[in-house]
């Protein structure tokens, strides 16, 4: 596994996170993260995480009222979105604002509409799943058709030209994604033993 070197990370919060895990999941990896709505640590950061879970709605109004939805499109180094947190990367999700709007206008890093998953074998998804169509990238490396993640979700980006690595749940989704700067992980690294701290050590390895 790669050993990230001198990686100062910033986990972003956008409401409703368990920050200990992650936190704790890149401490094992040899990466000391903070949690920081503060723009200036933000963009000093090497690498930004920006995990999410619940309503997409409610995260992006965390991220307006912050002032982070127009920090997060100013980065140049890497940043990673987990579970909610890469939906948030896309345009929009069909995941209703509350009762002001029937979606949820997302940041538009990525192009894609987040739609809602469909009933059958079983919604949300939850549980372990592989990836497959992988395509090569150092963010993957190392990471096999044997290896298993944890997801946790009930709506997903459908698989696209920026998809890195897809899954299944009734159909295909996107599990990974990739374009330039920005990426995105479906599954909760931090939950996903071996393979999920991969991962992580793979994108704190990234420039």
């Amino acid at each position: 596994m790669k050993t990230p070197a001198n990686a100062r990370a910033v986990i972003v919060p956008s409401g409703g996170a368990n920050y200990g895990s992650l936190i704790e999941a890149c401490r094992r990896i040899g990466v000391d993260a903070a949690v920081s709505a503060n723009p200036a640590q933000i963009l000093a950061a090497t690498h930004v995480i920006l995990p999410g879970v619940g309503a997409a709605g409610h995260a992006m109004r965390a991220l307006h009222e912050q002032g982070l939805d127009r920090v997060l499109p100013r980065l140049r180094q890497p940043l990673l979105g987990i579970c909610l947190g890469m939906q948030l990367l896309f345009e929009d999700s069909e995941e209703a604002d509350g009762l002001r709007a029937a979606q949820t206008r997302c940041l538009g890093l990525l192009a894609g509409h987040v739609r809602r998953l469909p009933p059958a074998p079983s919604w949300p998804h939850m549980g372990w799943n592989t990836l497959r169509n992988r395509v090569e990238h150092p963010l993957l490396d190392g990471i096999g058709d044997a290896d298993w993640f944890y997801f946790v979700h009930g709506y997903a980006a459908p698989a696209g030209d920026d998809t890195l690595a897809a899954s299944d749940h009734g159909e295909p989704f996107a599990a990974v994604v990739a374009r330039g700067n920005v990426f995105g992980a479906q599954f909760h690294p931090e939950k996903s033993a071996a393979a999920g701290r991969r991962l992580l050590s793979n994108f704190f390895a990234l420039a």
